[in-house]
């Protein structure tokens, strides 16, 4: 049941405080890289190849690099987010708090979620300032970026619970969700690879998350919409199965 909501409003606007003290900073991130990959893959790349389908290489890769940022965003956000009360002791406090693990949930997520769709806003908006993007499905832009920002950070959720550093915080995020990004068509179609190597990336679950962001852009992606939205759905229900484990068996919650 969520009853508290005062709980989880207060450890909402707490989180978002931190956000708003390093606004700056978090705003000027995402605008100098967004103009660097265009200055590297829209101009200098890009000028030397043809348009992807009949879209322009400079717009194709908006929505890649908007995932990569949300992706990366999304887990550093709720990852930190919960392990500082782990790391600074406040996580006894919390969980003999009158709070459920569902508000404490929703609180850190939902803040977290919150972050990572304002920096994938102004990736989008900055990206304007280079390229005409075109979305041909605009509302299913915005649920699929809230939907994505969601299940990423229930998953840095689950990385800021079993970290016991600040060491392994980093671990997933630069060993393994950048290089997933990276071969899961972010600034490519999986379509321009060799068969063989198509084939192999078919089982990088990446991809159907990008091709099912693209296709709100383009009305097409890699995969057919159907089976992108399957894909997500799986990962947020396993995401879901292990913190409603964690809470349950208070695995790493407590150091």
């Amino acid at each position: 049941m969520i009853g508290n909501f005062r709980g989880i409003r207060a450890i909402y606007a707490f989180e978002m405080a931190r956000f708003g003290r390093t606004f700056w900073t978090s705003l000027l991130l995402p605008v100098i890289t967004t103009t660097l990959y265009f200055v590297v893959f829209g101009s200098a790349i890009g000028s030397r190849m043809s348009a992807v389908g009949d879209v322009p290489y400079g717009a194709f890769i908006v929505p890649g690099l908007m995932m990569l940022t949300m992706f990366t965003e999304s887990i550093s956000n709720a990852s930190f987010g919960i392990y500082m009360p782990k790391w600074t002791g406040t996580i006894y406090e919390m969980l003999s708090s009158p709070m459920s693990p569902l508000e404490l949930l929703i609180a850190y997520v939902g803040a977290a979620a919150t972050k990572s769709v304002i920096i994938g806003a102004i990736i989008f908006a900055t990206a304007h300032l280079f390229v005409d993007v075109q979305v041909a499905h605009p509302l299913l832009m915005a649920a699929f970026m809230v939907l994505m920002a969601v299940t990423f950070c229930l998953f840095g959720f689950i990385i800021g619970i079993w970290a016991q550093s600040f060491e392994q915080l980093q671990v997933i995020p630069l060993l393994v969700v950048y290089p997933l990004t990276f071969l899961g068509g972010a600034f490519y179609s999986i379509d321009m690879l060799p068969a063989a190597w198509r084939a192999l990336t078919l089982f990088n679950p990446v991809v159907y998350l990008i091709s099912g962001f693209r296709w709100t852009f383009f009305g097409r992606g890699d995969v057919g919409i159907g089976v992108s939205m399957g894909a997500v759905a799986i990962f947020l229900a396993l995401c879901l199965a292990v913190i409603f484990w964690v809470f349950r068996t208070g695995y790493r919650l407590k150091n």
